[in-house]
């Protein structure tokens, strides 16, 4: 058959990829929650059986040698599994929202956030994220390493008016403060040493930032008359449909940064962006920031930017989890 009569029947190809592929997907998801029905229902029995003294550990173990004893191509039944299982339905039985998400990711991603997540909150947090981003057990690991829901719960971010009356939805889509620990670099370090950086450790960076980036190129270079300029990364966002500009500053924040960015806006779109894109959004990625000069320097500024602060350390979660209290006991004095 010809390259030609092939393309003929290229769309009727595509469908029934399409559908095998999604069956493929129902398959999965079906097998999962049927594992997750059974270690919930597993983890049931053995907690009701401790609770009223019928079972000790010991019985826990026996439990184990019997399950391989009847069948040893069965895997996953230790008794330190069996205790997981219990964990995981002591965890959420109570929580009916809960115990409907588990069902809905991979048994590893389950036993790490319901043993490293202690309250409610925090748990459906990172369920709700897994459940949007299907990350990685290794990727979710790092994610709570890296604080993720304390700092999105404390973060105070700062976005100019415009920016939210284009973008509803920017608060969940960007950060306060980006944690960029993968990077290695040392304190002292320049904007150049930070951008080469960047983009050499771009998997990780787009993980910080969220799946929805889409890196297009360091340097980017837009033209407007005679001369040539340059963004220092540049990002398409997809939920946003929207082009990202990022302005890299070793330093605090001055005023003065964000006219440059603007310019840089104002120049893609006008060249760059696509008639069925959004107006592109710039963010302005500094290494300090005083919350109050970023106020007053975005209460009047016409364009859609927000200023953002990194780190090169990991978070102290103790810290972050104290303000978390702070902010927790502020509201139940206001309510």
């Amino acid at each position: 058959m010809s390259e030609n009569q092939l393309s003929h029947y290229e769309v009727d190809f595509k469908a029934i990829v399409k559908q095998i592929q999604q069956v493929k997907r129902n398959v999965y998801q079906f097998a999962n929650q049927s594992l997750i029905d059974l270690y919930w229902n597993i983890g049931k029995i053995i907690s009701q059986q401790v609770a009223s003294s019928k079972w000790g550990k010991s019985i826990v173990s026996e439990l184990a040698k019997f399950i391989v004893k009847q069948d040893p191509e069965i895997k996953g039944f230790s008794d330190k599994n069996l205790w997981r299982m219990k964990q995981f339905y002591e965890t959420y039985h109570d929580n009916p929202k809960l115990s409907s998400l588990v069902r809905e990711i991979p048994w590893t991603h389950n036993t790490i956030i319901f043993s490293r997540c202690k309250s409610a909150e925090e748990q459906e947090f990172y369920l709700q994220l897994m459940i949007k981003d299907k990350y990685s057990s290794r990727e979710l690991e790092r994610q709570i390493d890296a604080s993720l829901f304390e700092r999105t719960i404390t973060g105070k971010q700062q976005i100019s008016a415009v920016l939210r009356e284009l973008h509803p939805k920017i608060e969940s889509n960007f950060k306060d403060n980006y944690v960029l620990e993968f990077l290695g670099l040392p304190i002292q370090h320049s904007e150049d040493n930070l951008k080469k950086s960047l983009v050499q450790n771009m998997k990780n960076f787009i993980l910080e930032l969220g799946k929805d980036f889409v890196f297009i190129g360091e340097e980017y270079r837009v033209q407007v008359g005679n001369s040539d300029f340059f963004i220092d990364l540049l990002f398409f966002h997809r939920e946003l449909s929207a082009l990202v500009a990022f302005e890299l500053k070793v330093g605090k924040f001055k005023p003065e940064h964000l006219g440059q960015l603007n310019f840089y806006l104002e120049a893609l779109d006008r060249d760059v962006k696509k008639p069925h894109e959004k107006p592109s959004i710039g963010v302005l990625l500094c290494s300090d920031k005083d919350d109050e000069v970023v106020e007053y320097a975005l209460s009047r500024h016409l364009s859609p930017t927000l200023i953002s602060q990194y780190t090169l350390l990991l978070p102290d979660k103790k810290l972050l989890q104290a303000k978390l209290q702070e902010i927790n006991a502020m509201l139940e004095v206001v309510e």
